[in-house]
């Protein structure tokens, strides 16, 4: 069997165009590559859209396209994006084959075209290829058996016996020579997210051992949105299982192409090749500081037809010297200019005994003594800065250029300004 595996479609108002260019993509290459089956491995919406909402319209169109040219085996993925129900509207569409949504756990088998539950006792039925499918499992029905508290860890212990039950059925198709195929949706654990990050923890709902215990040829999997894929050999029978990720881009610091799997899937093997998707291109700048905006005008060109993002993190006295509008108007050639600043607040320390002192020479002496800060010299300037003008000040320090006095601490307009900052804080109660 030769099939499409895409997932993660996410339609929603905000993703329409990204969704639905990749989606296209991915029934043009169904049709191209001539595929007997297409399966969405889960998350086809983004969350609850109403009938006669544009985006779930312009799914439903590709739905049809795709189930014009083969039958369509779609998956219930994460409630909260795809709600209870949502997806049964799909199966009402009129097209050319079948169009299928595996909304609870159990084994569906494929006769001339046509979807119908596996029926083990009958050995003479010939199925062209048997599904496992193991849709998002709705944890509150498990918590009321374990405890709420519970629920989490034992979500994975419960799935993991679950699809050990399905390995002998699988086993005895394979000794039929029929193709089997596992579809889920959650999480591996040990896998990586969209951002490069490991998925490690015990409220996974799969493991390696577990989906490879279910003996199926192939895995398709839904809900992380990374491509990835894992393989072993055991039993005279290769297996395979892989996330297609999503279908397209829609959060900033993705790591890689977008795709979907054609696979080409047999009794004792499985293998597929990976399409690259139209994604759209989005692009990281961050700044240590004040942005550069000579440096970002430096790659503006590169950026052009993207979608950016530019972060940066400044003091709190340096955040009103960022030029947004500078910033986009650099960027203007990108799709989208996203610009994400945060401002670090700039922690004090209160000088103990600082408010007991009379003159503003004193707390000045204190707080260099109390942030180890060197004195030699500074308190003949705070002297300077009180009684003399600044163009007083100035004078002398030319003065001083052409005078220069031995082993003595030049007054420069850098220092001037230090020296009225440290007193402006003096003065503030330090």
């Amino acid at each position: 069997m030769r099939i499409l595996h895409a997932s993660d479609l996410h339609y929603c108002p905000t993703n329409l165009v990204e969704a639905d260019r990749c989606f296209g993509f991915a029934v043009d290459t169904a049709i191209t590559q001539q595929v007997d089956l297409a399966i969405i491995s889960g998350d086809a919406t983004d969350h609850a859209l109403d009938g006669h909402s544009p985006a779930l319209r312009a799914l439903a169109k590709r739905i049809k396209q795709l189930a014009d040219h083969c039958p369509v085996f779609l998956l219930q993925g994460t409630f909260s994006h795809e709600p209870a129900g949502l997806l049964k509207i799909l199966e009402m569409i009129g097209a050319k084959h079948p169009i299928y949504v595996a909304d609870k756990i159990g084994m569906v088998g494929m006769v001339d075209g046509q979807f119908v539950e596996y029926n083990p006792d009958d050995p003479s039925i010939k199925y062209q290829l048997v599904v496992t499918a193991v849709p998002t499992v709705n944890k509150a029905e498990l918590a009321l058996v374990v405890g709420a508290e519970n629920a989490n860890v034992e979500m994975g212990n419960h799935l993991a016996s679950l699809l050990a039950s399905f390995g002998p059925a699988n086993e005895a198709l394979r000794r039929r020579s029929v193709p089997t195929v596992l579809v889920g949706h959650g999480t591996v654990d040990g896998s990586l997210n969209e951002h490069g990050v490991p998925m490690a923890g015990l409220d996974h709902e799969f493991s390696l051992g577990a989906l490879f215990a279910a003996l199926t040829s192939a895995s398709m999997l839904g809900h992380i949105h990374k491509h990835q894929k894992w393989e072993r050999s055991h039993a005279g029978r290769s297996q395979l299982i892989a996330y297609a990720g999503s279908c397209g881009r829609f959060h900033y610091g993705e790591d890689g192409d977008k795709y979907v799997l054609v696979w080409d899937v047999a009794a004792d093997t499985a293998s597929f090749v990976a399409h690259a998707t139209p994604s759209k291109r989005m692009i990281d700048i961050g700044f240590d500081g004040v942005p550069d905006l000579e440096q970002l005008a430096g790659i503006a060109h590169l950026c052009a037809d993207s979608w950016v993002r530019v972060r940066y993190s400044v003091d709190e006295e340096f955040s009103k010297t960022v030029d947004r509008k500078a910033i986009k108007q650099i960027l203007a050639a990108a799709a989208e200019v996203r610009i994400e600043g945060e401002v670090l607040t700039i922690q004090r320390q209160r000088c103990a005994g600082i408010s007991t002192l009379v003159s503003v020479n004193e707390r000045f002496m204190r707080w260099c003594e109390f942030s180890n800060t060197p004195q030699e010299g500074l308190e003949d300037r705070l002297s300077a800065l009180q009684t003399m003008s600044p163009e007083e000040i100035a004078s002398e320090f030319f003065a001083s250029l052409a005078h220069p006095v031995p082993h003595q601490q030049a007054v420069t307009p850098q220092t001037v300004q230090q020296d009225q900052e440290a007193v402006h804080e003096v003065e503030m109660g330090f």
